[in-house]
C-alpha cells in the first residue's frame, strides 16, 4: 500500500502543471532566449567601437581640452618611453614605437577618456625578465627585440579573446589589496635595480631579487662615477621642481594651473638640460675610441623602421610559454585597475570588456610596428586627466608629439645621459608605492586583505614580480573559497500577514521580493515601498567578485525608475559629459515628460541580514553607488542599514562614511586608491587631508549623539528593550522594518 501510495503521489508530481508551480519556471527561463538575436548582434558589433558614440558630437569645446592634455602627456611620454625600454633591455627606439601605436589605436576603442597606454614600468621589468629567461635557455637564438614583439602579439591576442567573449569579469577576481601590493613591490624593485645606473655603479646583476640588489648597490659605493653627477643632479631637480610648484600653488591658488603645468614639463626641462650638459661635456671627450667619460644614449634611429607583418617563430613561442600568463596577467590587470580608477574620480564608468579588446587590438597591432606591451600608465593618464582631457581623441595629438620626435629629434638623443633616464625612472616609479595612510585603509576594512597585500610586497621583494603577483592571487583566491560569494539579491516590497484566529487583530509586515521569484505564494500581493524610497537586500556576502554586479544592480534600477534631477535637454551640447550625453533634441520632449512622471529618490535601504563579510573593493563600490545614486538624483540620497550583525561590516561602512549621518561631500571617494597619484600633493596635504576626515568623522559622531536615534525609538515603542546599537549610528537600524520606517518618515518629513 506504502509502494502504491508513493506511486500515485509520484505521479501526481510529475503531472503537476508547471506553470502553476509557485517557483521559476522552465518556461520562464527558456522565453529569455526566445528573443531575435539581430539587435543583440548588432548592439555588439557597436559596442566594439565606442568612438562612433561620441564622434558625431564632437565640438570646440572638446578639441581645445583635448589637444592641451594630448600635448602635455606627449612631452612626458617621449622621455619616459625612451626609459621604460632601457629597463626592458631594448634599444630606446621600440620604446618609442610602443608609445606611438598605444596612444593611437586606444581611442578608437576606449571607453576611459583619460587612460593613456604605452609603456610602463612594471610590465617593461617583466619583458626584461621574460628576454632573459629566454636567453639563458636558448643562446642568441633570438634577440631581445623579437622576442619582446612576439609576447606583444601573442599576449594581446590572448588578452583579445577575453575581451571578445566577455569574460571580463575574471578581472574582479584579483582584489585591490593583491594589485596594490605587487604594484607598491614592482616599484621598490625597480627603483632598486635603478640605483646603480644613477650612480654608474657596476659589476653585478641589477635584475636579480630587490634584497641582492640593495646589498650590492651598497657593497659598490665605492665605485661611484660621474655618472652621480648627471643622475643626482636630475633627480634632485625633479622632486625640487614639484615641491616649489605644490609650494608657490598653496601660495598663489590663482596661478594654481600655470605651476601645474611647469610641474608636468618638469621631465622634458630636466632632460633637455641634462642632454645639453652632457653634450658640453662629452664632445670634446670621446676621442677615436668613441668611449666617452659617462654612458650615454647613443645613436637612435630616426623613423618607423620596424613596419611589417611581426615575425611569430612557433618554438619561440614554445620558448615563452611558461612566461606568457604572468605577461598577460600584468597586461590587463594594470590597465584594468587604472581605468576603472579614473572612470571613478571623473564621474563615468568604463566596460572592462572593452577595455581589454582595445588592449588586445592595441598590442596585435604594435607588434606590426615592433612596439613590445603596452598597458595604462597611472602617472600619464593622471596628467591626461588633470590637463582637462574631454575624450579619448587626446591621444590623436599625443601620438603626433612621439611621432614628430621620432622623425625630428633623434640626433638629440645621442647625447642624453643614461643617469638622467635612471632619475626618470626613479622619479615616475616612487609614485607607484603605496602610502601609508593607504595601506592604513585596508587595515581598517579588512585586516586579511592587509596581509594579503603585506605577502604580495615582501614575496616580490624577495623573489621576482612574477612569484609576486602568483602568490597574491593565490591567497586572494584561497581567501574567497573561505567566504563564498555568489552576486543574488532583491528588490523588496511589504506584505502584511494577519493572524488567523478568530477575532484577533494582530498582524505584521513581511518584506518579500517585489518580483515573483522568491515568493513562497506567487497570488500573495506585494505592496511596493512608498515612492523615493528602495529597498534591497543581499543574500550573500558582499566581496569583490560580485561588488561590481550589485553595484551595477542598484545603479540600473534607480536610473530606470527613478527621476533625473539635472534636466540635461537644457544643456548645451558641448557642456554634456562625452560619455553621458541624454536625449537628443527629437526625443527631448518625450524624455522630460517621461522624467517628471517618476518618483523622485529619497533613501536607500540595505538589508544586510545575510551579509556576513565585507571586503574593501565592496565598500569601494557601495561608495560608487552612493556617488552615482546621488549624481543622478543631483541631491542627497540617504543610506540606511538594517541587522548588521557583524561588528567588522560596521567598521567598513563607518571607514567608507555611512551610518553617521555624515555629509556625502565630506565622505571619502575613494576608501583606499590603489595607486597614489601624488604631483601637486604633497605628504604634508596628505596629512591634512587625512585630519580633515577624522574631522568629519567625528563631527558626523557628535551630531548623531545630539539626535534620537530611529533605533531606539523603534524599540521602546514595542518593548521595555533599548537597541543594542549605538547611538552613534543613526543609520544603522536593529531590523528591516525600523529602517524602512526611518526612511518613510524622512521622506515624510522632506515633503
Amino acid at each position: 500500500m506504502a509502494s502504491e501510495s508513493a506511486k500515485e503521489l509520484g505521479k501526481k508530481i510529475i503531472g503537476y502543471p508547471e506553470e502553476r508551480v509557485p517557483v521559476v519556471s522552465v518556461n520562464d527561463w527558456a522565453s529569455r532566449f526566445n528573443k531575435s538575436p539581430v539587435q543583440p548582434a548588432i548592439n555588439y558589433v557597436r559596442r566594439l567601437f565606442p568612438i562612433l558614440g561620441w564622434i558625431t558630437r564632437y565640438n570646440l569645446g572638446w578639441l581645445t581640452g583635448d589637444l592641451i592634455a594630448g600635448i602635455t602627456v606627449g612631452i612626458v611620454l617621449v622621455p619616459q618611453g625612451m626609459s621604460y625600454a632601457t629597463i626592458a633591455t631594448l634599444p630606446v627606439q621600440y620604446g618609442l614605437y610602443s608609445s606611438f601605436i598605444g596612444v593611437l589605436v586606444y581611442c578608437f576603442f576606449a571607453t576611459s577618456k583619460d587612460v593613456s597606454i604605452g609603456p610602463v614600468a612594471v610590465m617593461s621589468l617583466t619583458v626584461s625578465q621574460i628576454i632573459a629567461n629566454v636567453d639563458k635557455a636558448h643562446p642568441g637564438q633570438w634577440g631581445g627585440p623579437q622576442i619582446a614583439t612576439t609576447v606583444a602579439f601573442i599576449a594581446g591576442f590572448i588578452v583579445l579573446g577575453i575581451g571578445l567573449l566577455r569574460l571580463g569579469w575574471l578581472v574582479e577576481f584579483i582584489p585591490a589589496p593583491a594589485v596594490s601590493g605587487f604594484m607598491t613591490g614592482s616599484a621598490i624593485n625597480i627603483a632598486a635595480g635603478q640605483v646603480p645606473g644613477l650612480m654608474g655603479i657596476t659589476g653585478f646583476n641589477t635584475r636579480g631579487a630587490t634584497y641582492l640588489v640593495i646589498i650590492d648597490t651598497l657593497k659598490g659605493l665605492p665605485r661611484t662615477t660621474r655618472d652621480a653627477a648627471f643622475g643626482l643632479t636630475g633627480l634632485f631637480a625633479l622632486y625640487a621642481i614639484r615641491m616649489l610648484c605644490d609650494h608657490l600653488t598653496k601660495r598663489f591658488p590663482r596661478r594654481a594651473r600655470v605651476f601645474f603645468f611647469i610641474s608636468v614639463f618638469r621631465n622634458a626641462f630636466v632632460i633637455v638640460m641634462l642632454t645639453i650638459a652632457s653634450w658640453l661635456y662629452t664632445r670634446h671627450r670621446g676621442g677615436k675610441s668613441g668611449k666617452f667619460p659617462i654612458k650615454i644614449l647613443g645613436t637612435v634611429p630616426a623613423g618607423l623602421r620596424d613596419v611589417g607583418q611581426p615575425h611569430i617563430d612557433i618554438a619561440l613561442v614554445r620558448a615563452l610559454a611558461s612566461d606568457l600568463p604572468i605577461a598577460t596577467i600584468i597586461l590587463l590587470l594594470e590597465h584594468i585597475a587604472i581605468s576603472k580608477s579614473f572612470g571613478r574620480v571623473n564621474n563615468y564608468k568604463i566596460d572592462p570588456n572593452q577595455e581589454l579588446i582595445a588592449i588586445g587590438v592595441t598590442n596585435t597591432v604594435g607588434s606590426c610596428f615592433g612596439a613590445y606591451p603596452a598597458t595604462g600608465s597611472f602617472s600619464r593618464s593622471a596628467l591626461k586627466s588633470k590637463s582637462g582631457v574631454r575624450t579619448p581623441a587626446g591621444g590623436i595629438f599625443s601620438a603626433i608629439i612621439v611621432i614628430v620626435a621620432l622623425y625630428g629629434l633623434t640626433g638629440a638623443f645621442f647625447w642624453i645621459p643614461n643617469a638622467g633616464l635612471s632619475a626618470i625612472i626613479i622619479h615616475a616609479v616612487a609614485d607607484l608605492v603605496a602610502s601609508p595612510r593607504q595601506v592604513f585603509s585596508y587595515w581598517r576594512v579588512s585586516p586579511l586583505e592587509f596581509l594579503i597585500w603585506c605577502a604580495a610586497v615582501l614575496v616580490t621583494i624577495f623573489s621576482t614580480i612574477e612569484i609576486g603577483v602568483y602568490v597574491s592571487v593565490c591567497v586572494s583566491l584561497a581567501l574567497l573559497l573561505v567566504r563564498i560569494a555568489h552576486p543574488r539579491g532583491y528588490f523588496l516590497g511589504k506584505v502584511t500577514l494577519r493572524s488567523d484566529t478568530p477575532g484577533s487583530r494582530e498582524h505584521r509586515d513581511v518584506f518579500v521580493p517585489l518580483t515573483k521569484d522568491g515568493v513562497t505564494n506567487s497570488d500573495i500581493k506585494v505592496v511596493p515601498p512608498p515612492p523615493g524610497v528602495i529597498v534591497y537586500r543581499f543574500e550573500e556576502s558582499y566581496l569583490y567578485p560580485n561588488s561590481s554586479i550589485v553595484n551595477s544592480v542598484l545603479v540600473d534600477y534607480v536610473k530606470a525608475n527613478m527621476k533625473r534631477g539635472l534636466d540635461m535637454s537644457t544643456t548645451k551640447l558641448s557642456d554634456r559629459p562625452w560619455n553621458d550625453p541624454g536625449p537628443r533634441q527629437s526625443d527631448a520632449a518625450f524624455e522630460k515628460e517621461r522624467n517628471d512622471s517618476l518618483p523622485d529618490i529619497h533613501a536607500v535601504v540595505l538589508d544586510f541580514s545575510t551579509v556576513s563579510h565585507i571586503d574593501t573593493t565592496a565598500t569601494q563600490a557601495l561608495i560608487d553607488t552612493r556617488n552615482e545614486i546621488e549624481r543622478w538624483a543631483d541631491h542627497p540620497v540617504e543610506f540606511h542599514f538594517a541587522t548588521i550583525l557583524s561588528p567588522w561590516i560596521r567598521r567598513a561602512l563607518i571607514a567608507g562614511g555611512f551610518g553617521i549621518g555624515t555629509s556625502s561631500s565630506t565622505a571619502p571617494r575613494e576608501i583606499a586608491a590603489v595607486v597614489p597619484y601624488r604631483d601637486g600633493l604633497g605628504e604634508s596635504d596628505l596629512r591634512q587631508h587625512t585630519r580633515e576626515e577624522s574631522d568629519d568623522i567625528e563631527k558626523g559622531l557628535s551630531s548623531a549623539k545630539g539626535k534620537e536615534s530611529i533605533n531606539s525609538v523603534d524599540i521602546q515603542e514595542d518593548s521595555e528593550y533599548t537597541s543594542p546599537l549605538s547611538l552613534d549610528t543613526p543609520f544603522f537600524h536593529i531590523d528591516l522594518q525600523s529602517a524602512v520606517r526611518a526612511a518613510e518618515s524622512g521622506l515624510a518629513s522632506r515633503s
